[in-house]
């Protein structure tokens, strides 16, 4: 019996052919998957479709970037990352003063 994994929107799967892609979106009107696989390409498929590609689960990569198709130079995200350090140490002192 072969058993194919549940698509969970935000888990990474890889194809047979080695393509790495996370399932984005799920339509249950239109009952299709939407998945973006690691180069950004989109992808809608049927659940005949899904069975068929035999997708494996796997880690999503550490590079995430790589399906967004974004630069350093391109973004801010050093400034980002400050910022959201910076809320995140706004949280943990609210919560220390709650206590």
């Amino acid at each position: 019996m072969n058993f194919e994994p549940v698509p969970r929107i935000g888990d990474w799967y890889k194809n047979t052919t080695g393509d790495a892609f996370e399932v984005i979106a799920q339509d249950e009107d239109d009952d299709t998957l939407e998945l973006q696989y690691y180069d950004g390409t989109l992808e809608e498929l049927d659940p005949e479709t899904w069975e068929s590609m035999h997708p494996v689960p796997i880690e999503p990569p550490e590079d995430w970037t790589g399906s967004m198709d974004v630069s350093r130079e391109d973004s801010q995200a050093a400034d980002i990352a400050l910022e959201s350090d910076d809320w995140m140490r706004a949280l943990d002192r609210m919560d220390q003063g709650s206590g």
